[in-house]
């Protein structure tokens, strides 16, 4: 069976390239393994046969004729214990690169939403906090960096993960403050692999942005 996953049919432009799906496409493409996208709208979302593969209605949901699983960051690793591309065959190598795919989901993703989601009416003192918390997390994962050119030393799904958490604090300029951090950032998002990704993402909300 071919892999299959779900994606948006369209999204507004400020969510265009950095819905979740885009994390399974990069794996794929790094991985070379073909690949079909089972485009969702709103309607299908609320169906029931959508819902019994992924129980919340987001994407992406994931299936390859064994598995069927749903969070982007399972699948990436899923993907990863097939390809060395993604991941060391070496047991050890393998546990780290689950350690920093989850350090991406929860040690720095969670801090880097609060601060995306903070609204003009956040009042400076929560501001200050939230921006504070996020600072000592990057200040962390700079440090481990350092002159590295990726986490583990050689790209693998940590790092991919890693940065598409990353590259959402570019536009609010938080990013921009961690030269190492942007530096490894633009790194990652120069591998072929990711722009192949991307475009895939990009082609179908071109071609159903609504008529205006």
């Amino acid at each position: 069976m071919t892999i299959e996953m779900s994606a948006f049919r369209w999204v507004p432009p400020f969510a265009q390239g950095y819905v979740r799906d885009l994390r399974v496409r990069w794996a794929l493409e790094e991985a070379a393994l073909p690949y079909e996208a089972r485009l969702i709208d709103p309607q299908i979302q609320k169906s029931q046969d959508y819902r019994e593969w992924q129980p919340f209605g987001q994407v992406p949901a994931y299936r390859d004729g064994e598995v069927e699983i749903f969070e982007s960051g399972a699948i990436v690793l899923h993907i990863a214990a097939q390809s060395e591309a993604l991941a060391p065959r070496d047991a050890a190598g393998r546990a780290r690169v689950t350690t920093w795919v989850l350090a991406a989901l929860n040690s720095i993703e969670p801090f880097a939403q609060n601060r995306i989601q903070l609204d003009a009416d956040a009042g400076e003192a929560r501001t200050k906090r939230v921006e504070e918390l996020l600072d000592n997390r990057l200040a962390a994962l700079s440090t481990w960096l350092g002159d590295k050119p990726y986490l583990e030393g050689r790209f693998t799904a940590g790092d991919l993960i890693m940065t598409t958490v990353l590259r959402e604090l570019v536009d609010c300029g938080v990013l921009a403050r961690f030269a190492t951090l942007d530096a490894y950032r633009r790194r990652c998002e120069a591998r072929p692999a990711f722009g192949r990704a991307l475009e895939a993402q990009m082609q179908p909300f071109r071609e159903n942005a609504p008529v205006t």
